[in-house]
């Protein structure tokens, strides 16, 4: 099985390390695919617009530079590593009200898309460029922070056009997700190396695999299980496997 963290920020938008710098991190920790989701954020209102000015978000301008650096370090990733290095983003749609913000992960994406568009636009531009469409924390993280709830409230209309939804974000696990039969991803939604305590998808693949789409496709087919991660010199022992099965059922907490 492969240990995976595929929602993870850089300094192209507000994470903390380089994309080179986060390729040695989690190459030395000897996982096997990571994906950089680094946001774009609405143009548009007070929160996008904060954004652009603390430079916390992709651009148009930037965006082609971004795809480079991710091409040029999944190079160095396979070889240095044996692990796979995944371009994506987090098209992050931001307002004063919870069940107004939603954020969408992208994985295994070659083309720009502006935040500003609606949902279903969004999902459709994902799936025209062979990308994956991933419901970002959609429900409360138990957290003193901004939640973005959208998502959730809509599941049931917009339940096919995603192909996973955040089970664990971070060391939150949301049980309304493990229990609602939809697909699912966990992952550590890291800015700073010290969230690397946090949930981790294990996938149902040989280690080397060297064809990107294998890992795409492994969470499309839910070929996949759940594990919380910790620096192993700091946790005396794993938090519980959580096993999902081959064909998306209720998972039970």
């Amino acid at each position: 099985m492969i240990m995976a963290d595929l929602h993870v920020h850089s300094n192209f938008s507000d994470g903390k390390l380089s994309v080179a710098e986060l390729v040695d991190f989690y190459g030395e920790r000897q996982f096997g695919c990571i994906a950089i989701t680094d946001h774009i954020c609405e143009e548009q209102g007070i929160w996008g617009k904060a954004a652009g000015l603390l430079r916390y978000t992709l651009s148009a301008e930037n965006f082609d530079v971004y795809l480079e650096t991710i091409k040029c370090e999944a190079e160095r990733a396979w070889d240095q590593y044996r692990m796979i290095l995944i371009p994506g983003y987090e098209l992050s749609k931001n307002s004063w009200s919870n069940h107004r913000s939603a954020h969408i992960l992208g994985l295994g994406v070659s083309q720009w898309l502006s935040a500003e568009l609606d949902i279903l636009s969004l999902t459709k531009g994902l799936r025209d460029q062979g990308a994956l469409s991933i419901a970002a924390h959609p429900v409360h993280t138990g957290s003193w922070e901004p939640q973005t709830l959208h998502l959730w409230h809509r599941r049931e209309e917009l339940r096919h056009e995603f192909d996973a939804w955040e089970v664990a974000s971070g060391t939150k696990w949301f049980k309304p997700v493990a229990d609602s039969g939809l697909p699912m991803l966990a992952t550590s939604d890291l800015h700073h190396p010290r969230q690397i305590h946090a949930w981790k998808t294990l996938l149902h693949l040989r280690r080397g695999e060297p064809n990107p789409e294998a890992y795409l496709e492994a969470i499309r087919q839910q070929r996949l299980e759940f594990k919380f991660w910790s620096e192993p010199e700091l946790m005396s022992h794993m938090l519980p496997l959580r096993r999902m099965p081959m064909q998306p059922q209720a998972l039970r907490a």
